[in-house]
């Protein structure tokens, strides 16, 4: 029986949480299920998760839509 701290992890990639850094899964549709893509938005368009969140709800997930929205966004 061995113990879970004593086997060696592997590394375990956090892929959502660092491909913002690379770009968007999608150059032209936001994906708000993705973390990585809210991030990755959020920061591009200067504006708070909740913000993108609600322009997403009310306009939809195209890049372009989003961007004329958030442009209104003071």
């Amino acid at each position: 029986m061995s113990e879970h701290h004593d086997v060696p992890k592997g590394h375990e990639p956090h892929a959502l949480h660092e491909d913002h850094s690379k770009g968007p899964h999608n150059p032209k549709e936001i994906n708000p299920k993705m973390s990585s893509d809210i991030a990755y938005w959020s920061k591009e368009f200067n504006v708070t998760s909740q913000v993108l969140h609600e322009a997403i709800r009310s306009h939809g997930t195209h890049v372009d839509k989003i961007r004329a929205a958030l442009s209104h966004h003071p």
